[in-house]
């Protein structure tokens, strides 16, 4: 099975609660590639790309995040993967 992309917007309280920071790790476990970045609205976004079944792990992961986070909505687009990236990275 190829790589496949997701694009997640995470809500709820994920800012200073090491959201990306965990969300790399769990990332890197995975295999997957891509980034995950602080936006202006107090939500997270990520990009990441991978096999299939590792994606869907990953974004089940996403749904709880770290201990101290509180995920109130996530939105998933599922855009054709580029392969631009290397490894997981924080932004």
């Amino acid at each position: 099975m190829g790589a496949v992309r997701v694009e997640l917007r995470i809500q709820g309280r994920v800012q200073g609660v090491f959201y990306r920071a965990s969300a790399r790790r769990q990332a890197r476990v995975l295999g997957l590639c891509g980034y995950a970045e602080n936006l202006d609205d107090g939500s997270v976004g990520i990009v990441a790309e991978g096999e299939e079944s590792a994606i869907e792990k990953f974004i089940a992961w996403c749904r709880i995040g770290p201990p101290s986070a509180r995920v109130r909505r996530i939105d998933i687009t599922r855009p054709p993967p580029t392969g631009e990236f290397t490894e997981f990275a924080v932004r």
